[in-house]
């Protein structure tokens, strides 16, 4: 009797049990399925709210921008990929564009301008001829409207380092006369003076902590630059260096020198200044001059005439 209690206990148990899973099969796996959504749903909403916060720059624009360098590169001269970046280098790198992304938004620029151009062309119906003179003419000025960009960068870098760098040699002159080495008197420069400049000598000092020498250093100083002051102040350095001169001496004679010779600029672009004022006299001052002082007596004449 006991076996069949136990035999009839267990039937009506495992009886229960399938019915009670079947009526609750659904909502134990719902269940199931939020206790799984509930671990991996802090951890996806994180990795979005991460990614929200990232700038639409980082997250769009920079992407799209390697992946445009990346093919850009295939198809482009490589001296014309080093002309390019020789360029940017010289502007101070103003962007932070590698030369394949520079050329890349290059042609973006003079494609999506052409295409602009084309439409108004169409819009206005003008001729084949034109229309197509109108595109390449769009496109040219938006291929050549980076290259301008870049040469007044290039401009405005260079003549700020004209400017900066007698007082930039005053300073390390000083320095190195005060008994600071010529390592520290750049660090000592690089804090007193803001500019390109100062970030082109912190660039040379971090060189020389990472292992290259002084000379290939300011070598790699003048050749970045391309400004003609630099770099007779950078080969000076490195023959006084090489000869075992005195640097505060070579320093001194240098920051002399290029007082002088910005002087001498100066007084050459005084000269210029009368030649340069001649063409808007004759355009513009002297007929106003001849309006006021002839006018009343043209007017009298024909007064007189009448």
């Amino acid at each position: 009797m006991l076996y069949i209690l136990l035999a009839v206990f267990f039937s009506i148990f495992c009886l229960v049990f399938v019915c009670l899973r079947q009526i609750f099969s659904r909502n134990i796996l719902i269940g199931l399925r939020l206790e799984k959504l509930k671990r991996l749903t802090p951890q996806n909403s994180r990795g979005i709210e991460d990614e929200l916060q990232i700038s639409f720059k980082d997250r769009i624009y920079k992407p799209m921008l390697h992946k445009a360098s990346a093919f850009t590169q295939k198809y482009t001269p490589l001296k014309q990929r080093e002309h390019t970046e020789k360029k940017l280098i010289y502007a101070g790198r103003p962007l932070g564009w590698s030369a394949s992304e520079f050329i890349s938004v290059q042609y973006a620029t003079a494609a999506v301008l052409a295409i602009v151009v084309y439409i108004f062309a169409s819009i206005s119906r003008a001729t084949a001829e034109v229309q197509y003179l109108e595109v390449v003419t769009g496109f040219m000025a938006g291929y050549l409207l980076w290259y301008n960009f870049l040469r007044i960068k290039t401009s405005g870098r260079q003549a700020a380092i004209n400017k900066g760098l007698p007082d930039v040699l005053d300073l390390l002159t000083i320095s190195v006369e005060a008994g600071l080495g010529f390592d520290a008197a750049l660090q000592r420069v690089i804090q007193k003076s803001p500019g390109p400049l100062a970030q082109e000598f912190a660039q040379s000092l971090q060189e020389m902590r990472m292992g290259k020498t002084r000379k290939e250093a300011l070598r790699d100083l003048g050749l970045r630059n391309d400004v003609g002051d630099l770099s007779n102040f950078v080969g000076a350095i490195i023959q006084a260096d090489q000869l075992g001169v005195s640097i505060s001496n070579v320093l001194r004679t240098q920051s002399e020198q290029i007082r002088v010779v910005r002087r001498q600029k100066v007084e050459e672009k005084a000269m210029k200044a009368p030649v340069k004022m001649l063409l808007p006299l004759v355009l513009f001052i002297f007929p106003t001059i001849f309006v006021v002082l002839l006018g009343p007596t043209v007017l009298q004449i024909v007064e007189a005439m009448k």
